[in-house]
């Protein structure tokens, strides 16, 4: 195990600014078509893999509605990664949505630090209200698609399952007692249709898979101390890794190919920002724990609670509608 670092980066202001927060307002009002409450502003919420992604749309969307977001992620400088973002730059634009976002450099491999980052949650904030294990090795997986797993090194089981279904019980386990302390919160998994139909290959099926069924047994455990888990499918999304690797068509289109799975139009993605309307519409949804232990398309539970993606769509491309 490599040793943890006792001192996150943080990023962020002690009390966002008075136009900040008019702005986030406005974001609010703008963007939200539904009639569940949003406001989040004494709420604190974890959101780990945040740098960039979903992780970084989900995060967004819990500061627009006012919460204190605690990012992880390992990108804490530019040109770290050859991707664009860092925890810190997620961080601030969360400020600037009127929330309170919280930078901390964490290594989901290494269990010291998972450890060390609800400590600080715990001593900063004394509470949780919202956990989104997001945490995966995307970039890793990338060349590993639609091979057989025969092809494939041991490595990528152990990325899919270690980041991915492992870390998301770490950081569930050291969240739970915060979560109890807070008299109740959610737990949303991002997970995949791939769970339930082939999907990549092998091990990130069985990941995926195996996500799912940790939401429905957590949600056993934590029935009685009204903590809900939920898993969210979202569908294709338009990260950076995803337009990174899509090709520009002869009519000037965007496109992704998937291997065994079929080309997509970039145009029709949904936006990062789509699951994390999901997760605020789960978060101050009093009758969440109706929900607790299963899994939702991001596209489902748009109509069901009424939010749009930012263009104000409902639903994006589904990789595997039948699914849904």
């Amino acid at each position: 195990m490599r040793p943890s670092h006792p001192d996150p980066t943080r990023t962020g202001t002690g009390a966002t600014p008075r136009s900040s927060r008019a702005n986030g307002e406005a974001h609010r009002t703008a963007c939200y078509t539904t009639s569940v409450e949003q406001s989040l502003h004494d709420k604190v919420g974890v959101v780990t893999g945040a740098s960039r992604g979903i992780g970084k749309g989900i995060a967004l969307e819990l500061g627009a509605a006012g919460a204190t977001v605690y990012v992880t992620g390992r990108t804490v400088a530019a040109g770290q990664n050859p991707l664009p973002g860092t925890v810190g730059e997620t961080a601030a634009e969360i400020d600037a949505l009127g929330g309170h976002g919280i930078a901390v450099a964490c290594d989901h491999h290494d269990d010291d630090e998972v450890e060390a980052l609800f400590a600080r949650v715990q001593r900063d904030s004394g509470r949780l209200d919202v956990l989104v294990n997001n945490v995966f090795s995307a970039p890793t997986m990338a060349p590993w698609l639609g091979k057989p797993f025969w092809e494939l090194p041991i490595e990528a089981w152990d990325e899919m399952i270690d980041i991915g279904a492992r870390s998301h019980y770490v950081a569930s386990r050291f969240a739970a007692p915060l979560l109890f302390a807070t008299g109740g919160g959610v737990i949303v998994n991002v997970s995949s249709s791939g769970a339930v139909q082939y999907a990549h290959n092998v091990a990130y099926g069985v990941g995926k898979a195996a996500l799912d069924k940790m939401t429905a047994d957590m949600a056993h455990e934590l029935e009685s101390h009204q903590v809900a888990v939920v898993s969210i499918w979202p569908g294709l999304v338009r990260t950076e890794l995803v337009t990174l690797g899509a090709r520009e068509t002869e009519d000037g289109r965007r496109v992704l190919g998937l291997p065994g799975e079929g080309e997509f139009d970039l145009a029709d993605a949904e936006s990062p920002r789509f699951a994390g309307r999901a997760v605020v519409a789960l978060a101050t949804d009093h009758q969440v724990m109706a929900r607790t232990g299963r899994a939702f398309p991001v596209a489902t539970l748009a109509a069901d609670y009424g939010f749009t993606d930012v263009d104000g769509r409902s639903a994006g491309v589904q990789i595997r509608p039948e699914t849904g």
